[in-house]
């Protein structure tokens, strides 16, 4: 806990430091000038936290996800179901054109894997020893062919620019419409106005914001089930996703919450605008309909 506490701390100290230099020698940490806004800089002010954040948190991704989930790499000469991953991921990034990524097995009772990395050429895939426990080697393939797809797709990348241009884009918008606001109060009251107008304003539309990189979340898992499909066979997927639907009932592991969209399978929400995977029932479905 101490150590996952620490990383945290560290992490966002990194982030903080290295957007606010970027702001400062840009000269774009005050947008609000004695004409009114300057709207050039408050540009570059969103974009640099906005997009920043995102490309920092993806540059790290991997390093955070072996430290958090304490994933143990395979390496040397392994053995039994340490080996068949290991030989299974090779073969599928060798048919996708990847590099090898690194291959790990984390503790938790999850049936879950995940792929994360800052490119498709440094990877880490991984998988739960809750999973490897339940799954045969057919609907393991499944799975880590659904990774490597992830991989191919260069989804780390393309979910970091979707969630970066999301949050430039709603921290822009909150800060011209408070501005506008606190046009319309005293001069005493105009900058209390305005904080609290982009508080309120960065809240809302960082809720709307997750309503649209969910649902290129969910889109990018059907692509990668196909994906998953045409590397290993459909029946291998939907054999994978129907034993995943078989062990719901098992929690979710929480440590690492930003890994959430990056696994195979997520937490269904109450409100499915908000989930980052698909019902488990329309990913089989669409397997089933989709052509070879």
């Amino acid at each position: 806990m101490i150590k996952r506490v620490f990383l945290f701390l560290i992490t966002n100290i990194l982030i903080i430091a290295t957007i606010s230099i970027i702001t400062s020698v840009l000269n774009v940490g005050h947008y609000i000038q004695g004409s009114g806004l300057n709207i050039p800089s408050l540009l570059i002010f969103c974009l640099a936290w906005g997009m920043g954040g995102s490309f920092i948190s993806l540059a790290l991704s991997g390093i955070m996800a072996k430290w958090m989930m304490k994933v143990k790499l395979i390496e040397g000469n392994p053995s039994g179901r340490a080996l068949d991953i290991q030989l299974m991921v090779k073969k599928l990034a060798q048919a996708s054109g990847l590099k090898m990524p690194k291959v790990g097995i984390y503790d938790s009772p999850e049936v879950n894997a995940f792929a994360t990395g800052p490119t498709k050429n440094r990877a880490l895939v991984a998988v739960s020893t809750g999973l490897l426990q339940r799954m045969n080697n057919d609907e393991l393939e499944g799975v880590l062919a659904h990774e490597v797809s992830h991989i191919a797709n260069g989804d780390m990348v393309t979910m970091t620019l979707i969630a970066g241009i999301v949050n430039a884009f709603s921290m822009f918008l909150a800060r011209i419409i408070a501005y506008g606001v606190s046009t319309f109060v005293s001069d005493k009251l105009e900058n209390i106005v305005r904080i609290v107008t982009t508080i309120a304003l960065d809240i809302l539309f960082s809720i709307l914001g997750s309503i649209v990189v969910s649902y290129f979340s969910r889109i990018r898992e059907y692509r990668a089930d196909a994906g998953a499909a045409k590397l290993s066979g459909r029946e291998r997927m939907i054999a994978a996703l129907e034993k995943i639907k078989s062990t719901l009932e098992i929690p979710m592991d929480d440590r690492a919450p930003s890994l959430a969209t990056m696994k195979i399978s997520g937490k269904r929400k109450a409100v499915s605008w908000f989930s980052t995977h698909p019902d488990i029932d329309d990913r089989i479905d669409a397997l089933r309909k989709m052509n070879i």
